[in-house]
């Protein structure tokens, strides 16, 4: 019989108040979670993995590897039909989008959370939990990458985002909306995802950093990074991608001592493009040798350069990788 793998990162969903911090801490193993969702056996056969009891900002380029491995040795096993993973829901688009990059697979992989400890009214693991094994047991999310079900809706990893500190509503496809939804215990899909990216790695390159442009900044914090060791940067720039004139000069140098260095946008929508020819503007940027990473969110773009540079140290073959229009 066909079942859903669970495997349990730990996160919110995982959590309770503890009285004498009176604050959430990990505290729920998936059995108990499950206990708490009876019916969720009705939808599929059922294995679980306690991968762990992680808040979502413990986790570490290692443990993202060690979770990608996880899920390629459940996903081959023919009875597997898909994978659910529970996760912290502060890096949960960084992880799915990881999984999505690095993982070549048409079985289901669906990440999901909450956003409210198992301690609060209004407690949303459970029904997270089922619309994420009704979603990874549809024959119609076969082929779709990896995707985040929250609040009844379905999510690509590429797209989505959390937008909101505390609200349950509160990831979000800003460009794109949501690719489906979950409706009276099915899973309906809207539309395909046309395009999608993959890099073969068993490993993250970790020396890669990501930095918040602001207008007046100068270019020491650039400086610093790159002579630490880094081996990429990540820049969420203003508007279309544009920089102050002196971080500019920072981007010059980094690029003279080999760091890759990609280029975002701070807004939520929106691509980046070489409008602007002024110093700094994205022109002048691209001339530098910046790649630019279309409407990658900032940790996503980083999370992309950490899988490329662990792909290949070849400048021409990462800005293919992020320029070249997605197959």
């Amino acid at each position: 019989m066909e079942k859903i793998v669970i495997i349990f990162t730990g996160g919110t969903i995982s959590m309770k108040n503890d009285a004498n911090l009176n604050a959430a801490i990990p505290s729920l193993s998936g059995n108990d979670i499950l206990k708490m969702v009876p019916n969720i056996k009705e939808i599929s056969q059922i294995e679980i993995i306690q991968f762990g009891n992680f808040p979502s900002p413990h986790f570490t380029p290692e443990l993202l590897v060690n979770l990608k491995l996880e899920v390629e040795n459940v996903i081959k096993k023919q009875q597997v039909k898909g994978v659910v993973i529970t996760h912290g829901t502060d890096t949960i688009e960084e992880t799915a989008y990881f999984l999505d990059l690095t993982i070549n697979s048409e079985k289901p992989i669906v990440l999901t959370g909450a956003m409210k400890n198992s301690s609060e009214i209004g407690y949303d693991g459970p029904s997270n939990l089922i619309a994420s094994v009704i979603t990874a047991s549809s024959e119609k999310a076969k082929n779709k990458g990896v995707l985040v079900v929250f609040n009844n809706e379905i999510h690509a990893a590429r797209d989505v985002t959390k937008t909101h500190t505390s609200s349950i509503d509160t990831f979000k496809s800003l460009e794109t909306g949501p690719i489906g939804v979950v409706d009276n215990n099915r899973a309906y899909f809207y539309r395909n995802i046309e395009t999608r990216d993959y890099i073969p790695v068993d490993h993250l390159e970790p020396r890669v950093s990501l930095l918040k442009v602001a207008f007046g900044m100068d270019d020491k914090i650039i400086r610093f990074l790159v002579n630490s060791g880094e081996k990429g940067i990540v820049i969420e720039g203003t508007g279309r991608g544009n920089v102050p004139p002196k971080l500019a000069d920072g981007i010059e140098y980094a690029i003279s001592k080999g760091v890759i260095v990609v280029l975002v946008s701070r807004c939520p929508m929106g691509r980046v493009d070489a409008s602007y020819g002024y110093k700094g503007g994205g022109k002048h940027l691209k001339s530098l040798g910046v790649i630019f990473g279309d409407n990658l969110s900032g940790q996503k773009a980083r999370i992309k350069l950490m899988a490329a540079l662990a792909y290949s140290n070849n400048y021409n073959e990462i800005k293919k990788l992020f320029e070249e229009e997605r197959t």
